[in-house]
């Protein structure tokens, strides 16, 4: 009986899983992921996009044919950009951010950001974790 009920359990967690990420045509991106994706990764093809349902958030996520991967907020404001270890473009993140990763990491690059609620995280090329306060002011970072 036991097994039943847990695999009926794990029957259940993967038919919300699969109902939380619906794969949606890119056309069907607000209007805000679009220019974000056409401004800033103009030329990358994308491979996959789907409406997303994360952490209770409802949003998109978007993979491009180079493997960058990049979360929308619902409103089509983006939420997180991750090159996968490659650099990704900078000119959408705060200036203040950029600057404090030029001065402080000249010889790295920025290869993911997560603009969350209360922060945001970046990674660099060397593995090293950031902290920001959502005005850029730095936090803290590890390695």
């Amino acid at each position: 009986m036991k097994t039943k009920n847990i695999l009926a359990i794990l029957l259940l967690v993967v038919a919300v899983s699969a109902a939380a990420q619906k794969k949606i045509d890119p056309s069907e991106l607000p209007q805000g992921a679009t220019a974000f994706l056409d401004k800033h990764f103009k030329g990358i093809p994308i491979e996959k996009a789907k409406k997303d349902a994360e952490h209770g958030e409802k949003g998109y996520e978007v993979i491009l044919k180079d493997g960058t991967e990049i979360e929308f907020w619902k409103d089509g404001a983006w939420r997180e950009v991750d090159g996968k270890g490659k650099p990704i473009p900078t000119a959408y993140i705060s200036a203040v951010i950029v600057d404090y990763v030029n001065t402080n990491y000249p010889n790295e690059k920025i290869t993911h950001i997560d603009y969350g609620h209360k922060d945001v995280d970046v990674d660099l090329t060397n593995k090293i974790d950031l902290e920001f306060d959502k005005s850029g002011r730095f936090l803290k970072g590890d390695k």
